[in-house]
């Protein structure tokens, strides 16, 4: 018996040293072999991987008036491991969270019912809000015993834009975008139109990270927070817009919209000697903080920046190329004499007419510039001949794009004398401003270098960008693109121009008491779709002209589109002027530009027909 109790207590012992042995060798295996497959799981389901925003930079005009900025906010994340493993069901969760976050409460406790450890559920939450769900989560708690675990808010941001309509354009909006994050959420906010897409590299800054640990209710443990990396916060854009300017032109243009219901009206302010853009402004407009806030109803046509996007055959506007490349050439002076036909030519089968100069046969260069005489400016262009006045044209800056810094700009049409788009009538139709289409910062570009000594600068609407101290980490200097015509054309040219908006010329309208002023209308046909011809009753009506004229420190043009007018008044003269006399009558109180003229008389109220 006692030898076999013996054997017992030695199989016993020898079972329990081999079943410790495998334990010892399972731990083994456990804590060195598989050590870092285990660390990796263990971090997986504690350690997470916290992005920290960077705040994206604000936009300000030149002397620091802020135009976007950034609303403090909350992102809502579910961690669907930590809630799994608690007490209340996602199902009790959703009721709290479905009105507040404005998502149907079955929907929202699918999203919920997840093992996954990053769930958003709503981004660019009220603060009011996030107060009011930590609210509801204590009482649910009191009431209940649970507590409710899972639900995070992180810090975010919604870009804002103080006044609203105002400058919509040029400022733009932001859109969401997807990122790789794998769980297949919007998390990055980007730039989608005007400087907010055009500087969205400085605005938008770099985003940082920190590793923190969860306890198992999901509280973050603090003394094991592991590596982080902090944000680098966007930079801050100064624009070269005055919003004083700005104003003065949205008033204005807002006036012309509501009173000729046009399909569209631009006005852009510029300082022809650098290219700065003072104020720019279209109507139709829209409110980029409804975008922000996701009210996505907005009319397309409404976001566009006609100024820089939409293309229009100029009409007379366009004379001052073949005027002063024909000055610039030595072909004429201001006082050679050009025939006009009477105000009818038959050329290429065509009959080209002038308006209101019927009494004149003939005209002088300079008075064909005062009374805008397409007959004349279509002798010039053909003095200059095919390849020469297209030459010209380019050096303008028609057909390419001007670079200004906003998105979406286009070249416009310009066609060359070798191209199909180039017929015998062509060099008869585009001096007057016919058959080549143009935008309208091309057309404040040509004449700021006719008002500044004939150099075509580059528009510039930023002005520089800035850190967050106010130091300038880059700033955008005056560009000089070339030297469209010489000096002494630009200056003959000009001094045609001051007569233009005079009792004399097409533009009386545009007269700014106590200042001289120069510049040219324009009225053009719109073109019918496919070719068809022009509409006998529907015009482009401009007027861009400069201030003082003798040095001018100011360009504006007006652009209306289609106005609804009486056929008697549907003339450059009579709907735009009058918008950039009032423009340069205030711009020039806020300037403080030394008044260099008389006081005008009153220009009158209608005008005839020889006033296009």
């Amino acid at each position: 018996m006692k030898k076999r109790a013996k054997v017992r207590a030695i199989i016993a012992c020898f079972g329990l040293v081999c079943c410790f042995t495998g334990f010892s060798a399972r731990l083994a295996y456990l804590q060195v072999d598989q050590h870092e497959k285990f660390e990796r799981l263990a971090a997986e389901k504690h350690v997470k991987k916290q992005p920290i925003f960077a705040e994206r930079g604000e936009i300000r005009d030149v002397n620091g008036e802020l135009l976007a900025a950034n609303e403090p906010l909350s992102t809502v994340v579910a961690d669907g491991s930590v809630i799994a493993a608690g007490k209340v069901e996602p199902g009790e969760i959703a009721p709290l969270l479905s009105d507040l976050l404005k998502i149907p409460e079955a929907e929202l406790a699918k999203k919920l019912d997840t093992q996954r450890k990053y769930v958003v559920l709503k981004r660019s939450v009220p603060e009011a809000d996030t107060a009011a769900i930590t609210r509801r989560f204590e009482e649910f708690q009191s009431r209940t015993k649970k507590s409710i675990r899972g639900i995070f808010f992180e810090p975010d941001t919604r870009r804002v834009y103080p006044n609203n309509e105002v400058l919509c354009h040029v400022l733009g909006f932001m859109g969401q975008k997807r990122t790789d994050g794998g769980d297949g959420e919007e998390t990055e906010r980007t730039g989608v139109e005007g400087i907010e897409r055009s500087m969205e590299k400085w605005l938008h800054g770099y985003d940082g990270f920190r590793y923190i640990e969860r306890d198992r209710t999901g509280k973050e443990i603090v003394p094991y927070r592991g590596q982080e990396r902090s944000a680098r916060n966007g930079y801050n854009v100064r624009l070269t817009i005055d919003m004083r300017l700005q104003h003065i032109v949205e008033t204005e243009l807002e006036e012309l919209y509501k009173k000729y219901r046009p399909e569209f009206t631009t006005a852009i302010m510029m300082d022809p000697k650098t290219g700065r853009i003072l104020a720019m402004a279209n109507r139709p407009c829209f409110d980029p903080n409804d975008l922000s806030r996701g009210q996505r109803e907005i009319a397309p046509e409404k976001m566009k920046n006609c100024a820089v996007i939409n293309i229009v055959e100029p009409g007379s506007v366009f004379k001052i190329v073949a005027v002063s490349a024909a000055l610039n050439d030595k072909l004429v002076t201001l006082d050679t004499m050009i025939g006009c036909e009477g105000g009818r030519w038959n050329y290429g089968g065509k009959i080209l007419k002038d308006h209101g100069s019927g009494d004149h046969p003939d005209l002088s260069v300079f008075d064909v510039v005062v009374h805008s005489s397409n007959i004349g400016s279509a002798k010039l262009g053909m003095k200059l001949g095919e390849q020469r006045f297209y030459e010209y044209v380019r050096n303008f800056g028609f057909g390419e794009r001007t670079g200004i810094n906003l998105p979406g700009e286009v070249a416009g049409i310009v066609h060359s004398p070798k191209s199909s788009g180039w017929n015998k009538l062509t060099l008869a139709r585009m001096p007057m401003g016919q058959g080549v289409c143009v935008t309208p910062v091309q057309m404040v570009a040509a004449m700021s270098a006719i008002a500044n000594g004939g150099k075509l600068m580059m528009p510039q609407i930023v002005d520089s960008v800035m850190d967050k101290e106010g130091m300038p980490i880059v700033h955008f200097d005056p560009v000089l693109l070339r030297q469209a015509v010489g000096a002494k054309a630009a200056g003959e040219l000009r001094s045609a121009l001051k007569d233009v908006v005079s009792k004399k010329g097409t533009a009386f309208a545009a007269t700014i008491p106590g200042y001289t002023a120069g510049g040219k209308t324009g009225t053009a046909q719109i073109a019918k779709p496919g070719g068809g011809g022009y509409y006998d009753n529907r015009f482009v009506t401009s007027f861009v002209g400069f201030f003082p004229a003798d040095d001018p420190q100011v360009v504006c043009l007006v652009m209306v589109d289609d106005a609804k007018a009486a056929e008697n008044l549907n003339y450059g003269g009579l709907i735009a002027g009058p918008a950039f006399s009032r423009i340069g009558e205030q711009a020039a109180r806020y300037l403080n530009i030394p008044p260099d003229a008389q006081p005008a008389p009153q220009a009158i109220a209608k005008l005839t027909k020889s006033d296009r």
